[in-house]
């Protein structure tokens, strides 16, 4: 056995720097994923809600009423974009997710500042987002300065009643499950589909391949629909453990459900065959599948209030898969709204199923020519 030698070890060292100079998709994992996590949790990851989409219903219809709703907006957590006529457009427009908290100021408003019997006024908030609800707490448990220079009342704690839609118990769960559906399918779906092709591609399987009159098209789609059904699966899987062990429901169709789960199921295949276009080893495949793995998790609403980031955050991550699923599962699960109130995240999901597929069908043609 040769004694150790250093000018050995520094000749191995140079040759993998070599190597890893020449891989440069390696070389811009290992340049980008720590630029990409310093910018996320620095730049786009705030936990501080501001300008949360909310609705007044005002029933009371005096100036008392109108100073309530101006101070809490002064707080900038919500901006009171609708102003509503009957509790029926409150609903809707939660089971849609168009608002995230309602403002109800009943008729006898005054009368309750004055006896301080009940509380004056109430926060409706969507239960299915646990940080709106954290953020509607905080707000109702402050004092809303004085309100009206006649009456010289102010609201003190407890006089804004908080009241959770789809989550009265506040349980983590049922915020966490239906999410996790949408990250559990998207680390498996992206990674076993990118890693398998490119592994058929190390192993020389494509060849015989090309030799076949199948089309791109035809086999990239041969390629997905496997896996499609292990995506539901694992779907079903998710659903009947959160319904054993956390009682977490399923309020509404379940069908639609399961539409919506399919189709981000294909829209994650097409984004796994779009990276093993362009990985050229598993590891690489591997990196690719974690590179844009993160920002989705990150960005989505499943870990942090999507209203608390910046613009340019929010744009990325409408760009993002598991950002319009997350708002499907939780609206149909938690909220029972139906595929028709939630319609622009579905066919959201499907532009970006048909442009990943077109794309990685144009890229598979080229590297079988």
């Amino acid at each position: 056995m040769s004694a150790f030698s250093l000018r050995r070890l520094l000749a191995v060292v140079r040759k993998e720097l070599r190597q890893l100079r020449r891989d440069r998709l390696t070389f811009a994992m290992i340049v980008g994923i720590p630029s990409m996590q310093l910018l996320l949790f620095g730049y786009a990851i705030n936990l501080d809600l501001r300008h949360l989409d909310a609705a007044v219903l005002d029933q009371a219809r005096s100036y008392n009423a109108r100073e309530l709703v101006a101070e809490l907006a002064q707080s900038q957590v919500f901006d009171f974009r609708y102003r509503l006529a009957s509790p029926a457009e409150l609903d809707a427009l939660l089971r849609e997710g168009r608002i995230s908290a309602a403002l109800v100021i009943p008729p006898d408003y005054e009368r309750r500042l004055i006896e301080r019997d009940r509380p004056a006024v109430q926060l409706v908030v969507d239960g299915s987002d646990q940080v709106v609800q954290q953020a509607a707490r905080q707000l109702a448990a402050a004092p809303v300065g004085a309100l009206v220079a006649p009456l010289h009342a102010a609201t003190t704690p407890g006089q804004v009643e908080v009241v959770n839609y789809y989550n009265p118990g506040r349980l983590a769960p049922l915020n966490s499950v239906p999410g996790l559906i949408g990250v559990i399918l998207t680390m498996t779906m992206v990674l076993f589909t990118a890693i398998a092709l490119v592994r058929e591609r190390e192993r020389g399987n494509l060849e015989f391949l090309i030799a076949t009159p199948l089309s791109p098209l035809e086999l990239t789609l041969g390629k997905v629909l496997p896996f499609v059904a292990i995506g539901l699966v694992q779907t079903t899987l998710v659903l009947l453990l959160g319904r054993l062990i956390f009682g977490v429901p399923v309020r509404g169709a379940l069908w639609d459900l399961y539409l919506a789960a399919l189709v981000f199921i294909v829209a994650c295949l097409a984004l796994g065959i779009f990276i093993s276009t362009l990985a050229r080893s598993q590891f690489q495949a591997m990196q690719l599948a974690f590179f844009i793995f993160l920002p989705q998790i990150l960005l989505s609403g499943f870990m942090f209030p999507f209203a608390g980031m910046p613009r340019p955050a929010q744009w990325l991550a409408e760009a993002l898969p598991l950002t319009h699923f997350v708002r499907l599962v939780r609206g149909i699960m938690l909220r029972a709204a139906g595929l028709a109130d939630l319609w622009p995240e579905l066919a959201a999901l499907g532009v970006f199923a048909v442009l990943l597929l077109a794309l990685a069908a144009l890229r598979f043609r080229k590297r079988l020519d």
